[in-house]
């Protein structure tokens, strides 16, 4: 059978796949820092020519302006046999990375990947540590292993099934070129049934597992200003306002004392969870402490919303969270200032049916009613994208749970994730498909941080689940 074959395949050439994993993982395709537009523009170039070499028909489109340039989106496409009668696929990742800061946290340079065993005191196998090892270069080779694979078991590519396949170059960066190349090229993707993305995680080493739901996202920033210079603080002290100490006293309002988000309106969209739901949930035996534990953390830290778990808090409620915040001085040794101005970056996590847009609005209308004597805002809208909840019983989701259990010999568990893909929002919203995220990674692979790794069993893991996916897929279309 030709899934076997695949299979065999993958095997035989476990080296080969990390080496080419290594390779794509040592061009530092960051895409929010300009002077690594050339560096994001070789990822995507390397990406196209890897689906290329599994039989896709590759096309690299510009996004953005010749002003305001973006970062390439690599579009690729199998048309499958003409007896395939399985779903169209359309199969979404990203090959752009997050910053490295702070460097010198990095056991080993960001950008020249290491394969190694685990230290003492280190949980799991051996792995790869690299900017993108998991986040989403590792993931986004899972599938590309899968696909040559399939190429060489049967010839054709996908193994005669029908893929559409979207790489983008702006997901840390707030995606702000996609939807505009969703609805250009709508036609041509609104004839895929279902999105697959492998960038999510599983609940454990051992534990495989497909998430069918992600929170939306609003992110915004709050500038406020002040005087129009910076001033001596013994001079203007307790003379006029200091926009930092003014900034956090009206942060400060967003939770009331039971961790409630206190913006009017905020929870007016937010679907309940269901009783069915939240003993789902409870039955997976989330250890909250032992999480906590892990990010050096006990358990009084365990703290949110009242009233809910610390699951039910990921992956059913929304949150209001300051990720950044900055004003005044904050060199080294002292200088007695009162700033001009204070920033703060706010983003909101998001459930069904809350629509980012109007959450902005609520939170801007919500800072103005709150303006300090003196002051006034720049109220700043970054991105958002709406969160999604696929059907966890069509065809297409039964075949990737069948392709996970046959990969791990382990049912995979059904879970929800407090990230969000904004993708997800915008496919469901602009082209009416839902998503299946099938992901590998585990929850100390330091997405984002310094030293993120992928484990080997994990990629192994994600190389053979896809390739049991087209196999399932070819068996719906026989």
């Amino acid at each position: 059978m030709s899934v076997q074959k695949a299979l065999d395949w993958l095997s035989r050439n476990e080296k080969a796949s990390l080496d080419r994993l290594i390779d794509w993982l040592r061009i530092p395709s960051i895409s929010t820092d300009p002077a690594y537009r050339e560096q994001t523009a070789a990822a995507a170039a390397w990406c196209a020519d890897a689906l290329r070499e599994c039989g896709f028909d590759v096309e690299i489109h510009p996004t953005g302006t010749r002003e305001s340039p973006g970062h390439p989106i690599v579009l690729a496409s199998t048309p499958g046999d003409a007896t395939y009668k399985g779903p169209h696929v359309l199969f979404y990742g990203h090959y752009d990375v997050q910053p490295v800061d702070p460097i010198d946290l990095w056991e080993s340079p960001p950008f020249e990947p290491v394969l190694r065993d685990p230290r003492a005191g280190e949980e799991g196998g051996r792995r790869i540590v690299a900017r993108g090892a998991v986040d989403d270069k590792g993931q986004v080779m899972g599938f590309l292993e899968a696909m040559r694979a399939w190429k060489d078991a049967t010839g054709k590519p996908a193994g005669g099934a029908r893929f559409t396949v979207l790489i983008e170059g702006e997901e840390e960066c707030g995606s702000v070129h996609l939807d505009a190349f969703l609805d250009k090229h709508k036609p041509a993707l609104k004839r895929c049934d279902v999105c697959l993305i492998s960038d999510t995680g599983m609940l454990g080493r051992d534990r495989p597992a497909i998430t069918y739901g992600v929170r939306g996202l609003a992110y915004t920033e709050v500038v406020l200003h002040g005087a129009n210079q910076d001033l001596h603080s013994g001079l203007w002290g307790g003379r006029c306002p200091n926009p930092i100490t003014e900034l956090t006293r009206v942060l400060a309002q967003l939770h009331d004392r039971k961790r409630r988000v206190t913006i009017p309106g905020f929870y007016d969209g937010v679907v309940p969870i269901g009783a069915k739901e939240r003993a789902n949930w409870k039955a997976l035996k989330f250890n909250a402490r032992a999480a906590l534990k892990k990010i050096g953390l006990g358990p009084s830290a365990d703290i949110g919303e009242a009233g809910y778990t610390a699951m039910e808090r990921e992956w059913g409620r929304p949150t209001a969270e300051i990720n950044g915040i900055v004003g005044g001085y904050t060199g080294k040794g002292a200088k007695t200032v009162i700033p001009s101005r204070a920033s703060a970056k706010v983003s909101f996590r998001l459930v069904a049916d809350q629509d980012p847009r109007e959450v902005t609005k609520m939170f801007f209308k919500w800072c103005k009613e709150r303006t300090p004597p003196g002051c006034r805002w720049e109220l700043i809208d970054h991105h958002g994208g709406h969160g999604v909840t696929t059907p966890i019983d069509s065809p297409a989701m039964r075949a990737a749970t069948r392709a996970l259990k046959s990969a791990s010999g382990k049912a995979a568990s059904l879970i929800r994730s407090g990230g969000s893909i904004p993708v997800a929002g915008s496919l469901k919203t602009r082209l009416g498909i839902d998503t299946i995220f099938m992901g590998f990674g585990l929850d100390d692979d330091r997405v984002h941080s310094p030293n993120e790794k992928f484990e080997t069993d994990c990629f192994t893991l994600g190389t053979r689940s896809h390739a049991h996916f087209v196999g399932e897929l070819l068996s719906m279309g026989g």
